[in-house]
């Protein structure tokens, strides 16, 4: 959330609030003492960011899993989706729940994907597994009622052919404008990284 201060006239209740975030509206939450026949007035905008947490290896993920720990402990409602984490015998059925309030998705597939889509009955298997967390993720995105979402390895899906990255890109462009949305992972595409509010890279040290 940011905060600005913005000049009203006098005794008035202002005109038009100043557009957000994609539009997103602002909300005045107190006043300030009038100057030189203006009045000052503190506007509260809650406008959702786009983040990107990557690095050349796997390792940008458990950061952003304390940060989304600690906002469902404050009361948001989060969804951390893994997009080629498998291993857990997790699917939308056996999805993990947090502090009541984030909700940890993996897809059930028997172990970490880390090659192309296979085009055989296992490879299938794999992607119908991964496009059922996207289908899930994305109709709660949409929905509205998350407050943060946490896409791991969701760049990487995209590069080894699970997931369509026009659909991919055309759902976050749909996000609504209070979401917090952070990619993690090794690999985002330029069309993902171009929509990006805030860019952190992760490097070893010399």
């Amino acid at each position: 959330m940011t905060a600005s201060i913005a000049a009203l006239p006098s005794g008035g209740s202002g005109g038009p609030s100043r557009p957000g975030h994609r539009g997103g509206a602002a909300r005045a939450f107190s006043a300030a003492a009038p100057a030189a026949g203006r009045s000052l007035r503190l506007v509260a905008q809650q406008e959702g960011l786009l983040q990107v947490h990557t690095a050349p290896f796997r390792g940008s993920f458990s950061g952003v899993f304390s940060q989304a720990l600690r906002s469902a402990g404050l009361g948001s409602r989060v969804l951390i989706s893994q997009f080629l984490k498998g291993g857990v015998e997790q699917g939308l059925e056996r999805s993990v729940w947090l502090c009541g309030r984030l909700q940890w998705l993996r897809p059930a597939v028997a172990s970490c994907l880390a090659q192309p889509a296979a085009m055989d009955e296992v490879g299938r298997a794999e992607r119908e597994a991964v496009l059922e967390v996207w289908s899930f993720t994305r109709e709660q995105m949409l929905a509205g009622q998350l407050d943060q979402l946490v896409l791991d390895e969701l760049g990487l899906a995209v590069e080894l052919g699970f997931l369509q990255e026009a659909e991919v890109v055309a759902a976050l462009e749909q996000r609504p404008s209070h979401l917090d949305v952070i990619l993690t992972g090794p690999s985002i595409p330029s069309a993902l990284l171009a929509m990006a509010d805030q860019v952190t890279q992760l490097r070893r040290g010399f």
